[in-house]
């Protein structure tokens, strides 16, 4: 029998492991994020201003956890190698948040944003051919944040808080719900950081 005082040793290494698997995440890796104005600011909800800036996306059919698993595997892998660039070498490149993800016909389609100094020209070609580069022009959004898990009942209802508070306000839906999440896996529930996102336009 194991006794309580190894277990509680076995408990202490546990939460040990946890607290610095997210302090070190927060200290060393210093996660680039798309530029942003905010326009609006209610809190968890906001109007934001994007500039341009580039994505890695492949589309990935499946139930919504099932195409974020294999779609982050796959534009994962490009960023971490799986490419050739003008030199015929493959280039490893700098991961950002948020790793996004929206509806695409049948499927989903997801993105992870490439590091602002890079422009088209300059990204490495992807090995892969399911993994297309594209650029997302400037535009306005409307975004709600919230913390804990990304389960379908929470991003509905998340999604249907931004439409109801958008209805209020000077600005109309303008294209696809998209989920934002920020933080690796071993991030706290509590201290986790996604979004709903919709480009909108004014409504004038």
């Amino acid at each position: 029998m194991e006794s309580n005082a190894l277990k509680l040793v076995r408990l202490v290494n546990v939460f040990f492991y946890i607290f610095v698997s997210f302090f070190f995440s927060c200290e060393v890796m210093a996660i680039e994020e798309p530029k942003f104005k905010i326009l609006v600011d209610e809190g968890e909800l906001e109007i934001r201003s994007y500039g341009e800036y580039l994505v890695a996306e492949t589309t990935v059919e499946g139930s919504f956890d099932t195409a974020s698993r294999k779609g982050f595997r796959r534009v994962a892998g490009y960023i971490f190698g799986e490419n050739k660039n003008s030199t015929g070498q493959s280039e490893k490149i700098q991961m950002t948040a948020p790793v996004t993800v929206k509806p695409d016909n049948e499927g989903w389609a997801l993105h992870f944003v490439m590091p602002i100094n890079y422009d088209m020209s300059q990204l490495p070609v992807p090995n892969n051919n399911s993994i297309l580069l594209k650029k997302i022009e400037a535009h306005l959004a409307a975004v709600i944040s919230f913390s804990g898990f990304t389960t379908d009942a929470k991003i509905q209802n998340k999604t249907e808080e931004l439409k109801i508070w958008l209805e209020k306000k000077d600005f109309k839906i303008a294209g696809p719900q998209q989920i934002a999440r920020y933080n690796d896996p071993f991030t706290l529930p509590w201290l986790r950081r996604n979004e709903i996102i919709f480009k909108v336009t004014a409504k004038n």
